[in-house]
């Protein structure tokens, strides 16, 4: 087992999705990984409305809160000002408010972000550091 992990959307909806093509990574993933995964509302918002999209009950993010799977790694308003200043730093990518607290949380833990997100390549944690990633082969393929 390999010690906690930043769970982004895409790994999330996967999870729940059977007939998704990442699904059986995704589950490795939480097999593999210790939980709770940490991650943020921003995330959890997006996973919801995927899901519910997708024809399964958006509820089923909330269940995996619910039971401890995944716990919020952080206020927003606690880390607005640094949270911004990603954002605003990224604006070419552009960089959305999940992946920006996802980046913050990377700051503030040093976990690995689990992602489907090739973007995550890009970004760096304190304005130079690589992120370690957790992603399938075939979606890292755009290094910086």
């Amino acid at each position: 087992m390999r010690s906690g992990a930043l769970l982004d959307t895409g790994p999330l909806v996967a999870y729940l999705r059977p007939g998704d093509a990442d699904h059986g990574w995704a589950v490795e993933q939480f097999e593999m990984l210790d939980q709770p995964f940490i991650s943020c509302e921003p995330v959890l918002t997006e996973a919801c409305f995927l899901v519910m999209r997708a024809g399964r009950p958006a509820t089923a993010v909330l269940d995996l809160l619910r039971r401890g799977a995944v716990r919020i790694g952080f206020e927003l308003r606690d880390e607005l000002a640094p949270v911004r200043a990603l954002m605003q730093r990224y604006t070419n990518v552009p960089m959305s408010l999940a992946d920006a607290c996802l980046v913050r949380l990377a700051e503030l833990t040093g976990l690995p972000v689990c992602t489907l997100d090739s973007d995550f390549t890009i970004y760096r944690a304190h304005g130079r550091q690589a992120l370690d990633l957790l992603m399938p082969e075939h979606r890292s393929l755009h290094e910086p």
